[in-house]
């Protein structure tokens, strides 16, 4: 493909802040970059149609950690890191409702709930015995108590081989594609370009300016971000970062629903919500981990397979006629530390990614926190 004068003058001319990737990380860091420099040419590159990672393909969870996960992260982590972890997600749910706007976010705080069956009684108990600790815990951050047992939401939503639920009223959900469009729409607002369709090969040091390879030709800018999460390792083979895939499935409107809000179980390795009359479920991921590292756009019957008999006898099994409308992945990034990492890479590179499945929570903050790096 060869470029024309136009597009080279218009399009490709005078950048000075390239940011590749045009999901949550991406579009925050391009609105913060033109609130700092409004002069500044902020063009965010993008290869898809739309963001191609999970920022419009995620469940739309506003969530910090249940409580297992907390503990979890507790038997492997510091106490002062952990803290850091869940106030920074929290901090970062605020920013973004603030950043938005409840309404254009499509925000409604249901609360969430942490299910264990018979077979986690040990965990459950486990679990309970530490409720006092995690609440003292995360006082400093929430003011009041976060979870409570509350089994008598089990009859409440309907379920089945459900013991037991912690509750946890300060998480919510939101609307995943009202969020990213109003997203895009205040960058535009804002003045940032974005460009879709354009596949970044690299990025290279160059003097004062940064090159960036493309399919056919090369552009240059002042600085580069990059804040392709799961993809980013494409470009930065050193980073510890790595493609996760996340399976997900929504039914079509189920007349009489019960459950309302958001659910975490098996220790979060599955997840549902009700969006509407609807019931979006996803996860499986531990069924098949290794296989699951990709970046590849591909459903597995052994996940599908999964989240089809879950729903029936678990989720939904006073309803015998439900219909599946749609099933489809996102590619989240996952590394060893649940941090994320937002560093310089050399003197005009910079990248934001290794969000963990917490990109709703913290994206929209580590995009204007490299933009801090960036000056």
């Amino acid at each position: 493909m060869h470029v024309s004068f136009w597009e080279q003058e218009s399009f490709y001319s005078n950048i000075d802040y390239a940011i590749i990737g045009s999901g949550i990380v991406g579009l925050s860091a391009a609105v913060e970059l033109k609130s700092k420099f409004p002069k500044a040419k902020v063009v965010v590159l993008e290869k898809g149609f739309l963001p191609s990672g999970a920022s419009t393909k995620n469940a739309g969870f506003a969530c910090f950690g249940s409580p297992t996960e907390t503990l979890d992260d507790l038997s492997i982590m510091s106490e002062k890191e952990v803290f850091s972890i869940v106030e920074k997600r929290w901090e970062g749910l605020l920013n973004l409702r603030k950043l938005l706007g409840e309404e254009n976010l499509g925000f409604e705080q249901l609360g969430s709930c942490e299910l264990f069956t018979a077979a986690d009684e040990d965990i459950y108990l486990k679990t309970v015995e530490k409720l006092d600790y995690l609440n003292n815990f995360l006082k400093p951050i929430f003011k009041e108590d976060v979870f409570v047992c509350k089994d008598e939401l089990i009859a409440e939503f309907g379920f089945k081989n459900i013991s037991h639920v912690i509750y946890n009223k300060f998480e919510g959900q939101i609307d995943t594609g009202k969020a990213m469009k109003s997203l895009l729409n205040l960058a535009q607002e804002k003045g940032v370009e974005i460009i879709n369709g354009i596949n970044v090969k690299s990025v290279n040091q160059k003097n004062n300016r940064v090159v960036i390879g493309l399919e056919n030709f090369n552009i240059e800018s002042g600085n580069v971000i990059i804040a392709t999460n799961g993809f980013a390792k494409q470009l930065l083979p050193e980073l510890d970062v790595e493609p996760a895939r996340a399976q997900v499935l929504i039914t079509k409107p189920i007349e009489g629903l019960k459950l309302k809000g958001t659910f975490h179980y098996e220790q979060g390795y599955y997840y549902f919500r009700n969006v509407g009359n609807r019931v979006l479920f996803g996860g499986g991921r531990n069924l098949a981990f290794e296989t699951e590292n990709t970046s590849e756009f591909m459903l597995t019957p052994i996940i599908q397979n999964k989240l089809d008999q879950l729903l029936k006898e678990v989720i939904l099994p006073y309803k015998n006629d439900v219909e599946i409308e749609m099933r489809w992945v996102g590619i989240m990034g996952v590394g060893n530390k649940k941090t994320t990492l937002v560093k310089q890479i050399e003197k005009n590179i910079y990248c934001s990614v290794r969000m963990g499945g917490m990109g709703i929570a913290i994206g929209s903050l580590i995009g204007k926190d490299v933009v801090e790096l960036v000056g």
